[in-house]
């Protein structure tokens, strides 16, 4: 029986340790929910804060763009140029405003019938001063504005004068004779004023289209005068760009292009290079190698050398004095002696190179002169020929080259004589 009771204590014991577990962990449970909840309406709370920020940020960023708008509106409509154009439109608005009526009331009290012509006659002044700026606007020839001009002035003037007599006409409807006077004259002074002042507003805004900046014109200047010293120069490459501007639809060459084309059509090469700018720059490279390959041998660098030769002394074992150098004066070598052209051999150094000028010259060769003459054929001419093609023909030095080139010009010269 004591075993069966300490066995329920141990039950109860372990039943309500189960228990208190569980409560904890519903406890715990609790609290870990309400911190979730707690941090999620903190975060919901900073984020409506955030938004509500960054709404305000774009209500000022917008008011801001709206002020600067407005302010560049207002800048825009006030410019110089506006006021004008506005400004007399509005003149010429109220022109219109005081004169029609008059029109209209002088006709009508002749008969009610010619109520059309008083607005007639003066649309035909403003229908004609838009046919100025219409015509100006088309770049219509001069003649034609002038008479639409003369048009626009005609009907203003026949206008201001029905004007002028029916403001005369006012004298002792209530108006004295002064005033009736001055009506006349203020009546006939804005029926000429619109048109007028509407033709002025396009004179001057035709004027300040046309009108360039100081670079501009510069420019344009010199543009013109080297388009006119280029037609000059090189008047069959212009004539043949013309052709190809003629030739080709409208639009799809360029003059630029056109005259690419056209000097690689008469003169054969890119633009600026011609046949004889060929034949000067084969020549000059020639004259340069003959300088240099003479400048191997002069005086100068024999007077080094044989220097050197007096400094280091000559080795026979190692190759020394093998020969005088050949071509030098004696009085140009020290002691009038000629030394050795290898002086240095025997210090490691590397003797000169001989040149032409130091052997005795090649005689030329017939087969060689037949084939430069025939060069000079294909060439067009003997002042054609060069150092370069010379030696690019026969395959030989540029010395050789130089004695055949002026030997078959020389031969030309003395037939031509």
């Amino acid at each position: 029986m004591s075993d069966w009771n300490e066995q329920r204590r141990l039950d109860r014991a372990a039943d309500a340790e189960e228990q208190r577990k569980t409560e904890a962990a519903r406890a715990e449970l609790t609290r870990v929910q309400r911190q979730a909840d707690d941090k999620h309406r903190r975060d919901e709370r900073a984020k409506d804060r955030d938004e509500k920020r960054a709404e305000a940020v774009q209500r000022r960023r917008e008011r801001a763009q709206r002020r600067q708008a407005r302010a560049a509106k207002r800048e825009k409509n006030f410019t110089p140029e506006n006021v004008y154009r506005k400004g007399t439109l509005l003149l010429v608005g109220l022109s219109a405003a005081a004169s029609l009526p008059a029109q209209i009331l002088h006709f009508m009290h002749i008969s009610w019938m010619l109520f059309p012509i008083g607005p007639a006659v003066e649309g035909a002044a403003w229908v004609m001063a838009a046919g100025v700026a219409y015509a100006d606007e088309r770049k219509l020839p001069g003649w034609v504005r002038w008479l639409l001009r003369g048009l626009s002035l005609s009907a203003a003037g026949f206008a201001a004068n029905i004007n002028y007599q029916y403001g005369t006409s006012l004298a002792g409807n209530g108006l004295t004779a002064a005033e009736a006077q001055v009506a006349g004259l203020g009546l006939a002074a804005v029926t000429l004023g619109g048109p007028l002042f509407f033709e002025v507003r396009q004179w001057v805004l035709t004027l300040s289209t046309k009108t360039a900046t100081p670079k501009q014109q510069a420019e344009d200047k010199a543009r013109a005068k080297h388009e006119k010293n280029r037609g000059k120069t090189f008047k069959d490459v212009t004539a043949r760009q013309e052709q190809l501007l003629l030739a080709a639809p409208f639009g799809t060459l360029s003059p630029e292009e056109a005259f690419d084309r056209a000097w690689w059509d008469v003169k054969g090469a890119p633009r600026s290079v011609t046949a004889d700018v060929i034949a000067d720059r084969l020549d000059a490279e020639a004259e340069v190698s003959a300088v240099l390959a003479a400048a191997e041998c002069s005086p100068e660098r024999a007077a080094v050398e044989l220097l050197l030769a007096d400094l280091f002394g000559s080795n026979d074992g190692d190759g020394g004095a093998s020969g005088a150098l050949a071509g030098a004066p004696i009085g140009d070598t020290p002691g009038g002696a000629a030394k050795s052209r290898t002086a240095l051999g025997g210090k490691g150094k590397r003797p000169v190179r001989g040149t032409s000028a130091m052997s005795p010259e090649k005689p030329l060769a017939e087969v060689d002169l037949k084939a430069v003459r025939k060069l000079a054929e294909a060439l067009g001419g003997t002042d054609r020929l060069s150092a370069r093609n010379v030696r690019e023909a026969v395959g030989c030095r540029n010395d050789y080259a130089l004695r055949l080139r002026d030997a078959v010009r020389a031969e030309n010269q003395g037939d031509t004589q």
